[in-house]
């Protein structure tokens, strides 16, 4: 009998059993899955607008007849707390309903007068897009591209994170049921090693990936070497400054949620906590007693307020990199260790005096540390938000919301929230600059990255 190929496997991270396990596809499996979508592709252009937004409309409320089932899986396999699942779902949801009501006025031709009896702009699909996702956000990472992509009318091929492949299949189930056209919306099982060779294919047209700075320059490259469109957006290392006139009990309770949900696996989560120093100690005796008050256990228990991370080899990377910026002068505050058990448990964590050169300052922390760092006043808060290669987001806390809007247009981010976590939120652009990646998802900027802006000419 054949050997099976083992690619993906489903792992636990409350106990670390395997609870699935799925072939690799071969060569011939892979090209089934192009030539369905080369198939697919014009037809599902030429589909009316109407029925391309029905779809989504669709989806949406499969989503929800569906959502404990979904939500229950990415408490499965990557280990959010079940009501942090339930939310990610019900955010898929929501994003599908917004395209589905505003891709008419995003896509509707643009009249601009020229020396042309008449011209305007038309937003007309690209083609087939493949989408490289990670696992943290395993509906809606995928979700946020998919909605806009297929509602312009583009095909849609994901290549998801290896460990989150009953969340791949259950994307494609979905729209599947919501009545998306077979080869419309495919899951690649396929490995990483196999991405260059489907990005090379003249049946894909474009590449969007959300993941780390290392897999986003392979990618760009792969892309530019078939000179096509990309869209990443990489990793962060988001400043949360804290100026002096802080609100500082409202402001470390923010804090707590925005380093610590999702066990701190999020690119746009606060890691570095810039603090002025008039008010330092006091903002971290508020956070620390938030994170001491956090409990590990049961993601699927809703009395669990910490949960895994999602593989036990990131615990092992994360505690390496607090381990070095100790060992550069950070102080620990709380935790700062691997929990015990066969899972992939981190204490909450806070370190404290964390400067330029350590790991904790420098390096993204995918998990739940959050590296608090003094400044003298406010010009030296700025300095050193600006002080990374990283530019996803960022937040500043005061009392005065003008000081704190001048502030905010000086930090270098794609996204800045004045006395808010940062998010991501369909009706607004989403993405980074410097080495967090390029272009924009959400909003009409997002869905328009991968359309054909065409001009039409009519003497």
């Amino acid at each position: 009998m054949r050997a099976k190929l083992i690619l993906m496997e489903s792992i636990n991270p409350v106990s670390g059993e395997r609870v699935a396990v799925f072939e690799r596809w071969d060569s011939a499996r892979l090209d089934t899955a192009l030539a369905a979508t080369a198939y697919a592709a014009p037809l599902w252009a030429q589909t009316p607008l109407e029925r391309r937004c029905e779809l989504l409309l669709n989806t949406a409320h499969v989503l929800r007849e569906r959502s404990e089932e979904l939500a229950r899986l990415i408490t499965l396999e990557m280990g959010k707390l079940i009501a942090e699942a339930r939310a990610e779902v019900e955010k898929c949801a929501l994003g599908c309903e917004f395209y589905a009501h505003y891709a008419p006025a995003f896509l509707a031709d643009e009249l601009v007068a020229s020396d042309a009896g008449r011209s305007y702009v038309a937003y007309q699909p690209l083609g087939t897009i493949l989408a490289v996702m990670p696992w943290n956000f395993p509906l809606w990472q995928v979700m946020r591209f998919a909605a806009p992509a297929l509602v312009a009318g583009n095909t849609a091929l994901l290549k998801h994170a290896s460990n989150v492949p009953q969340c791949a299949l259950a994307i494609e189930s979905v729209l599947c049921e919501a009545g998306a056209p077979p080869g419309v919306f495919q899951t690649l099982m396929i490995a990483s090693s196999e991405v260059r060779r489907v990005i090379a294919d003249p049946r894909v047209h474009a590449v969007t990936l959300t993941g780390s700075e290392p897999a986003g320059r392979d990618v760009a490259a792969a892309a530019g070497a078939a000179l096509k469109k990309t869209v990443l957006e990489l990793g962060g290392s988001d400043p949360f400054v804290v100026l002096a006139d802080a609100d500082l009990e409202f402001t470390a309770q923010r804090a707590v949620t925005a380093r610590f949900a999702n066990a701190g696996q999020s690119c746009i989560a606060a890691k570095r906590f810039i603090v002025v120093d008039e008010v330092a100690e006091e903002f971290l005796a508020h956070f620390r007693a938030g994170a001491e008050a956090l409990r590990a256990g049961d993601p699927a228990n809703p009395v669990t307020t910490l949960a895994p991370l999602a593989r036990r080899d990131l615990c092992t990377a994360l505690d390496a990199q607090v381990r070095a910026s100790i060992e550069h002068g950070a102080k620990v505050i709380t935790g700062c260790a691997m929990l015990p058990g066969a899972g992939a448990w981190y204490a909450p964590s806070i370190l404290d005096q964390v400067t330029p050169g350590m790991p904790a300052f420098d390096e993204e922390l995918f998990g739940p540390v959050a590296a608090v760092c003094r400044a003298r006043d406010e010009e030296e808060a700025i300095a050193l938000a600006n002080r990374s290669r990283f530019g996803l987001g960022a937040s500043v806390w005061t009392r005065d919301s003008a000081r704190g809007e001048r502030v905010a247009l000086r930090l270098q981010s794609g996204s800045v929230f004045v006395n808010g976590v940062v998010k991501s939120d369909p009706r607004l652009p989403f993405g980074g600059i410097k080495d967090s990646g390029y272009g924009r998802e959400l909003s009409s900027q997002g869905l328009r990255e991968f359309v054909n802006v065409r001009t039409v000419w009519i003497r």
